[in-house]
């Protein structure tokens, strides 16, 4: 590893039936090997998950049974994919998910599978450490970056937006080093990226819907944010403040 933009790394993209990276399955996959702003290898397909996809996923992704209609299965797909992995660092958007989805399925069919073992940047974890874009969906980061349409929500568009975005945040590093030691640390949220307070400035999220997700399994930044939120107010004598919506009309 050495120069950031002058590195390979392979990005991933999967469409599924649902969020359930154990219990859905995979209907298109994407890959492309890259460097910098050259794509030296990709491929993409759709895949017949082998169950009934739902109209909430198909409002997502548009792809419908009759698409997936004598594609191959999974297990025809995963040994191609893999070797075409290697032992690359897997850039992607939320990339925990799709390998999960792919490591499940993996060993649901008998494939030998290492993707697990293999070296990640999330880009989504990128954005945050940016931190200059309100929104750190990939759709958000493509406006804000005025990177160009792919068109439809699907594997290899995403994938394709999803290397330029990379491209556009990797410029505040210069080796591919310094980003995974930064990123092997949690990174702190400005700002609640969902729930019911999505948006509201951490600061300023009730306490008791803090110390409920402190517990719950959400991504390790998330959890160490919230957790840091609550050592703080404990630490500044806030929690009566901060359990009291009405404390400020005292003042």
């Amino acid at each position: 590893m050495g120069n950031i933009l002058k590195d390979e790394f392979v990005c991933i993209d999967c469409e599924s039936t649902g969020l359930d990276p154990i219990g859905d399955r995979t209907v298109e996959v994407a890959f492309a090997l890259f460097r910098g702003t050259e794509i030296i290898d990709s491929f993409e397909t759709l895949i017949d998950p082998q169950m009934e996809i739902p109209e909430t996923s198909i409002a997502i992704h548009n792809i419908t049974p009759d698409m997936i209609k004598g594609k191959p299965k999974i297990e025809d797909v995963l040994p191609k994919l893999f070797e075409k992995v290697g032992d690359h660092i897997i850039v992607g958007h939320g990339i925990g998910y799709d390998i999960s989805l792919l490591a499940s399925a993996a060993k649901r069919t008998g494939v030998p599978c290492k993707i697990q073992k293999n070296p990640i940047i999330d880009t989504l974890r990128m954005a945050r450490l940016y931190g200059q874009c309100p929104v750190n969906s990939l759709e958000q980061l493509r406006q804000h970056f005025h990177i160009s349409d792919q068109g439809a929500h699907r594997a290899m568009s995403d994938v394709l937006v999803n290397i330029e975005v990379f491209n556009c945040l990797a410029q505040d590093y210069k080796t591919t080093e310094e980003l995974m030691k930064i990123l092997s640390k949690p990174v702190t949220l400005k700002t609640m990226p969902l729930g019911k307070h999505k948006g509201r400035l951490m600061r300023d999220v009730p306490l008791e819907y803090l110390q409920w997700m402190a517990n719950k399994d959400f991504d390790q930044d998330l959890l160490f944010t919230v957790r840091s939120e609550i050592k703080r107010r404990r630490k500044g004598n806030l929690f009566s403040q901060a359990t009291n919506p009405f404390s400020d009309l005292d003042k």
